[in-house]
């Protein structure tokens, strides 16, 4: 597997990532996040949707500012990161309810 298919599927998982905690800081319900644990209100959150963003993005634009190359099997990498991470989170919801227990907004 190629380096830009790793880094593309890398960033799929941590652009992935970062939707539930955007949604969750522009809400302002807590969401679960490793800066502040289960406390994580809608500023950590938009914290932690931040770095995830800026981290995805690292990954993806130094392999497209080499010419401007086309996704061909790197945007299915990228793809498969993101699916990859949703059934992830899905399946450890599912079991553990991390997130579940939180549903009140931060008033």
């Amino acid at each position: 597997m190629s380096r830009t298919r790793v880094t593309s599927f890398v960033a799929g998982m941590l652009l992935a990532n970062s939707l539930p905690h955007l949604a969750s800081a522009i809400t302002g319900r807590r969401h679960m996040t490793p800066l502040a644990g289960r406390r994580s209100d809608g500023p950590v959150n938009g914290v932690w949707a931040a770095i995830n963003i800026a981290a995805g993005l690292a990954l993806l634009l130094p392999s497209r500012a080499k010419g401007g190359q086309q996704w061909d099997r790197d945007l299915s990498a990228f793809e498969l990161g993101s699916v990859t991470f949703a059934t992830w989170m899905a399946g450890s919801e599912l079991v553990s309810a991390m997130n579940s227990s939180e549903t009140g907004r931060d008033d």
